[in-house]
């Protein structure tokens, strides 16, 4: 991945270069051309990093029974408190119905509108985010990095995506012809190249029964005189095979999974995009919505690309959006927001929806 991110980093370059800013008076030949195009590219961008925390789950008492005692025990079970620490750079313009929401960034920040197609201005803008968090005891790292340029014509944009929680890492360049159908309305078609672990490929699919079992002993798992299960540093994971078959075998086989996916080639996968972008906004309504879908695929010839765990090259992908807000008069408004993704039959999403009404 690290090769990825310094890919994504050199188109940096050849974005500024296609933008050619206004720059007003022909520069000195002591300036440097480059100065003034970062210094160009920089302007209004925030740089920001911050821990954020609080509480996780409660405690909890868990009650069991001393087989040999017979005396009931109580065992607590604490959450560490949930954390994440943040580090990044954006530079996206707010969309007219959008307010900032803090003085400060502290990488809380989760705008729907910025996984738009189309932004606000036409140009160059970008984010760059690196977080690691811990959430109800499991650590994981979500990042999110894009450069995106608009014209009037075309879109370009990279990508690349990392969601600790959804289990999803995937990079993405995108390049597409835009036409204008009204001043609100544009639709776009183009070409999308994705690089991403060997989705759908599963080494259980061919295996059953006692061969789960083997492969748990290959990993170093066993069981000790008196039929409990231990793992490979010796410590009981599960005191018969009830327990062993219903809860620990389970999670043993998911390591297994990712171990074995972990080990293959990362795969390309080449779409056909298709897309709209719709944008309205009054001080009293706005409406703002955009998809794109990717219904043909080609991916290079491998065993563990996509298309051979699927039924040919014409499964449907797809990425959408909407906000809508609606001050219907002085007291009630009425607000809904929400993305949706669905990759390689992987899906991840947020959304909200509500009402405000003010007393007067």
């Amino acid at each position: 991945m690290k090769k990825l991110l310094i890919t994504l980093l050199c188109c940096v370059p050849f974005l500024l270069q296609a933008q050619q800013p206004k720059l007003g008076p022909a520069p000195s030949k002591k300036e440097n051309k480059f100065k003034i195009w970062s210094k160009q590219q920089l302007k209004f961008a925030t740089f920001y990093t911050a821990v954020t925390g609080n509480n996780s789950l409660a405690d909890i008492s868990v009650y069991s029974i001393n087989p040999t005692t017979g005396i009931l025990e109580e065992n607590i079970e604490s959450t560490p408190f949930d954390y994440t620490l943040a580090f990044g750079v954006r530079k996206i313009a707010r969309l007219d119905y959008e307010n900032r929401k803090n003085v400060f960034y502290n990488g809380t920040e989760s705008s729907v509108s910025d996984a738009a197609t189309v932004g606000n201005v036409e140009g160059l803008e970008y984010l760059f985010e690196f977080d690691y968090k811990r959430q109800q005891g499991s650590k994981f790292v979500d990042q999110q990095h894009f450069l995106r340029y608009v014209h009037d014509h075309w879109i370009l944009k990279v990508e690349y995506v990392q969601d600790g929680f959804a289990d999803l890492r995937y990079f993405e360049a995108s390049q597409r012809y835009r036409y204008n159908v009204a001043k609100e309305f544009s639709l776009n078609v183009g070409l999308v190249q994705r690089f991403s672990e060997p989705y759908g490929f599963d080494p259980l699919s061919e295996l059953a029964g006692a061969d789960f079992t083997n492969i748990a002993i290959q990993q170093g798992y066993g069981t000790n005189f008196e039929g409990e299960w231990i793992n490979p540093d010796g410590a009981v994971v599960a005191e018969n095979n009830i327990v062993w078959n219903a809860v620990a075998l389970p999670n043993v086989l998911s390591e297994y999974v990712d171990q074995e996916r972990a080990l293959l080639p990362y795969q390309w996968n080449h779409s056909l995009v298709l897309g709209y972008d719709y944008y309205h906004y009054t001080k009293s309504f706005w409406f703002h919505s955009w998809a794109s879908v990717l219904p043909l695929h080609v991916s290079a010839k491998n065993e563990y690309s996509y298309t051979n765990f699927v039924d040919g090259n014409t499964w449907f992908d797809y990425t959408g959006g909407l906000i809508l807000g609606w001050q219907v008069n002085k007291r009630l408004g009425l607000f809904s927001e929400g993305k949706y993704h669905k990759y390689w039959n992987r899906a991840w999403h947020d959304f909200s929806v509500g009402f405000n009404y003010r007393i007067i």
